[in-house]
């Protein structure tokens, strides 16, 4: 792959999101991508920003997180890559089953599944990567 048109680098601590939403803004607005692009971009990112955060890196603020963006022919490709041991997805509980509705957490990979067109985990020396694909 070729190397990333933007790049952000942050501490893993939730008060970073907001920095990661004026960078997916910055970049999203350059490119000249519509709103519903825009939004599902920003939740999707977000969850998988949140999820390293707090699930890769263990809010270890000693410990960052890396989100990679590429814009290759006609796709956005975001790596968003943290520090941590990886997990299994297909461990990750149905958001739509009925006895999860009602739970607080355990719907950010459904929601990254319904806006982006493609969903990928690598496991790295480094740590996890959360690969996510999108047409403009």
């Amino acid at each position: 792959m070729a190397e990333p048109k933007y790049y952000l680098e942050i501490e893993s601590t939730p008060n970073n999101l907001i920095t990661v939403e004026e960078f997916v803004n910055y970049f999203s607005i350059e490119l000249g991508l519509d709103q519903e692009k825009i939004n599902g971009l920003l939740l999707a990112i977000t969850e998988a920003t949140t999820n390293a955060i707090i699930h890769g890196n263990k809010n270890n603020k000693l410990k960052l997180v890396r989100i990679y963006v590429y814009v290759e022919d006609s796709t956005l490709t975001v790596k968003i890559k943290d520090e941590g041991k990886g997990f299994d997805p297909t461990t990750v509980p149905d958001p739509t089953d009925p006895e999860n509705l009602l739970k607080d957490s355990g719907r950010g990979l459904y929601l990254m599944r319904v806006y982006m067109d493609t969903l990928t985990y690598n496991q790295t020396a480094e740590g996890a990567e959360t690969i996510l694909t999108i047409k403009l």
